[in-house]
This record gives C-alpha cells, sequence and structure tokens, in this order.
C-alpha cells in the first residue's frame, strides 16, 4: 500500500507519479511513523484501497495537503460471493476516503456512478444513528478521469491479414522486411515499443523514454518465423500442473500449415483466473460450441491466485486440443503476441471498472465481445456487446463457421483516448497545486 506525496507532479522511467527528486513517503504498516516528513509537499495522491480517513487521523500533517483519491475499483458494487463483516468495512472506508478527499478521481463514470448511487442503500446497513446525504457532500469532488494505457507498438507480432487491415484504416508502409508505422490505433502520440519483460502485462502512467521509441521495426519477423514457448508458471493447482507440453505456447505450430484464413477461429480469454470474471460462463459457451462439432481455438490468459475456481480443470478436459495456450504468460512480448494472433477476445466479467486488457486486445486488433453491462458500453460501441449467454454463444458459433468475418473486419470504436499521450496533462493538472476546472 503506497501514499505518494509531490512538490511537484512528474513521472520516473518506471511509470510512477513522484515528486521532485522522487520524493516519496511510503506508508506502510505503521501510519504513525514520523519518517521522510518534508514540510514542503503539496499534494497526497493515494488509492481507494487505502484507508484515508485513518491517515489523516494519525498523520494530521498529511491531512493539510491536497488530497487526491483514485477509484480504479469501487467496494460498494464489487459481487462478493459470501457477505461477511469485512466485506462492509471496505465499502465504509472509502466512504470515510472520499469524505477527508479534497478530489475524488473514477477511472470511468460507471465506476463513479456505481459507487455515488450505492452510498444510500449500502449505509441502510447500519442499524441506527446513519449519516444522511452522504452522495450530495461527495459528489461535487467527483471527476472522471480515465486509466492511462500504454500501448505499445505490436505491428511485429501481427500475422498479415491484421497488417493488411492496418494499412487500409491508417496507412502502415511496407519498405522490404519491414513495417513502418504512420500511427497504429492509440499509438499516433505515443510509440513506446515493449521490450521484453519479466513483469505481466499491465498498464501504468508512463512516458516514452529516450531510446525506446521507433517508426520502424528492422527484420520484422512474421509471427510463423518467430516460435516462442513460455510455460505456466509452477503451480499445485490440477488444471496448471498436469502435461507442461499441452500447455506451451508455441505460434510456429499454431501459425503453420492452412492459410491463416482457413484457420479454425481464435478466441481469446485474458482475465484473472477469479468468480468476479463469470469463467463458467464463458466455458459453458465455448462447450457448447464444442459439442456442436464446431472449429475453433482458444487461448486462455490471465493470472491466478490460490483459489481456482472448478470449471477451469473441466474446461480444460473437454476442450481438450482446441486449446492454444492455457496459462499465465509472464513475458508482455508473449502476452502481445499471443493476443496479436487472435481473432476474437471474450469478456463474460460480473466486475469490471475499466478494463485495461480488452482495451489492450482490441489494439492487438482482436474483435471484442463484451456484456452489455457495467463499463463496457462506455467503453465500446454498440455492436461489440451482447446481453446474454445465448447471444454471445450465437456470435461466436457464427464466426466459427465464418471467421473471415472477424479477420476482414475495421474496428469502429476509438482506442487513443484511453492512452498516456491523451491523459498525461490531465493527470498533471489533476497534481497540481490547485485544482482545475476544465478536466
Amino acid at each position: 500500500m503506497n501514499v505518494t506525496l509531490s512538490n511537484r507532479p512528474c513521472l520516473n522511467q518506471k511509470g510512477n507519479i513522484v515528486g521532485k527528486n522522487e520524493n516519496k513517503l511510503k506508508i506502510k504498516g505503521s501510519f504513525s511513523s514520523a519518517a521522510g516528513l518534508r514540510t514542503s509537499f503539496l499534494i497526497l495522491f493515494a488509492s481507494s484501497v487505502l484507508n484515508l480517513a485513518e491517515l489523516a487521523a494519525l498523520r494530521p500533517d498529511l491531512g493539510k495537503l491536497k488530497k487526491v483519491l483514485y477509484f480504479h475499483e469501487n467496494q460498494l458494487a464489487y459481487p462478493v460471493q459470501k457477505c461477511q463483516e469485512r466485506d462492509f468495512q471496505y465499502g465504509y472506508n472509502q466512504i470515510l476516503s472520499c469524505l477527508v478527499a479534497d478530489v475524488v478521481v473514477f477511472n470511468s463514470a460507471f465506476n463513479m456512478e456505481s459507487f455515488l448511487k450505492s452510498i444510500g442503500k449500502f449505509m441502510k446497513l447500519i442499524p441506527d444513528h446513519r449519516p444522511k446525504d452522504l452522495e450530495k457532500i461527495i459528489r461535487p469532488k467527483c471527476q472522471v478521469l480515465y486509466f492511462p494505457v500504454r500501448f505499445p507498438d505490436v505491428s511485429r507480432f501481427m500475422p498479415e491479414h491484421k497488417l493488411a487491415r492496418l494499412e487500409k484504416v491508417i496507412g502502415v508502409k511496407r519498405n522490404g522486411d519491414a513495417y513502418q508505422s504512420e500511427g497504429l490505433p492509440g499509438q499516433q502520440e505515443s510509440r513506446a515499443v515493449m521490450k521484453t519483460s519479466d513483469a505481466h502485462p499491465e498498464s501504468g502512467l508512463c512516458e516514452p523514454q529516450p531510446g525506446l521509441c521507433t517508426t520502424q521495426h528492422e527484420g520484422l519477423l512474421s509471427p510463423a518465423a518467430a516460435p516462442v514457448q513460455a510455460e505456466a508458471p509452477e503451480s499445485t493447482n490440477s488444471c496448471q500442473g498436469e502435461d507442461k507440453q499441452r500447455l506451451t505456447f508455441n505460434l510456429s505450430n499454431i501459425l503453420s500449415g492452412l492459410d491463416y484464413q482457413q484457420r479454425p477461429l481464435h478466441i481469446a480469454w485474458p482475465h484473472r483466473w477469479e468468480h468476479d470474471k463469470d469463467p463458467e460462463t464463458f466455458f459453458k459457451v465455448l462447450m457448447k460450441l464444442k459439442e456442436q462439432d464446431l472449429p475453433f481455438h482458444v487461448s486462455v490468459l490471465g493470472e491466478t491466485f490460490s483459489e481456482i475456481p472448478d470449471i477451469f480443470s473441466e474446461a480444460r478436459e473437454v476442450l481438450g486440443s482446441s486449446v492454444l495456450h492455457w496459462g499465465y504468460l509472464p513475458s508482455k512480448d508473449d502476452y502481445f503476441r499471443a493476443l496479436c494472433t487472435a481473432d476474437v477476445v471474450v469478456s463474460t466479467a460480473k466486475h469490471e471498472f475499466f478494463g485495461v486488457a480488452m482495451i489492450e486486445a482490441v489494439h492487438c486488433g482482436c474483435y471484442p465481445l463484451c456484456p452489455k453491462a457495467l463499463v463496457y458500453p462506455e467503453i465500446f460501441p454498440a455492436e461489440y456487446l451482447y446481453s446474454t449467454p445465448e447471444q454471445l454463444f450465437k456470435r461466436l458459433q457464427n464466426f466459427c463457421k465464418r471467421p473471415d468475418i472477424v479477420r476482414r473486419h475495421l474496428y469502429k470504436g476509438e482506442t487513443a483516448g484511453f492512452s498516456w499521450a491523451a491523459l498525461g496533462s490531465k493527470f498533471r493538472s489533476l497534481l497540481a497545486a490547485e485544482p482545475r476546472e476544465d478536466l
């Protein structure tokens, strides 16, 4: 849990918002520590997972700063499996934090509205002496500022048909064996190339760094010529610990043989292996496709934690040879390479306040299918939304029969507005000593 104190907002190379000379006070464990205190700090930037009211009470010196609270999720709209006392406390802490904060920022309008409109109902869980009009008190402090996504240049991972599609949309000039990008979607202003990394593909606050920007990739390899093998990490869970060769992600095998347009539809599911992403709905739809002997491949990506829903082991066995990849890819390049070879990316989430993984997949040329709920109508045009599992099945059924439909499709939405290039100035204004009205 980190708190950043700043006297002159800027960005370091890791994408962290810091003050001049990278002065940061990290509050870990004991909030009463006075270590690192400076009187020159003007701004305190905190995540909504921090109990800001508690921090301000324990450290009144920090309470005098301009306090910016950023919500990447809210506990009032989180789908819990079983209501417990701690679930109430998490939401209550966020409400108290909003009362203490000077500015409350949400990563989507859905996040903001679902939080504010749930306060009244949530507070009814208190048996008596309930505070009133909390929404009216908090709402004037609130604003929406989308999470800034770092869009890498993924053209070097794209198969021929996706590159040809990009050429139609924004112009990708061929130059021998290389491609010169004039602006991939979301990259017109920020073209930092993602190098290999040990971290999972996550996006943060970052700016292009010198030496990382490029408009041309020398010696670009086609995906078929660039095999990559990445095994799933060790796990005691049966659905990940079995036959590792079956879990190997090898692009040379995926893309060899048939002409790309003749290959089965490739479906990607790049989400955490947890109940709030509703893997049950996703796998039941895929099992139904399998029952009808429809041709498709699937890559199940995303991170696993201590408890993995049982549906994963069942689905792994039923889907069998339809599985191209199963498990977490620790390398960013491998992750984006997998998305670039996919045709369709699916979300079945019951909990989503922004959805970096879906936006990244669209950036990699995937056709998105998302629930007509949560944040998705705010991010994606209506044609990419479905209302029921039956609608999702029918869309995928049609695509399995005619994968050329999605391979020729030109995405009708826009991703550039979610990039750091588009949002960086607004974050700088947010972290100015005085709030601005034009955010």
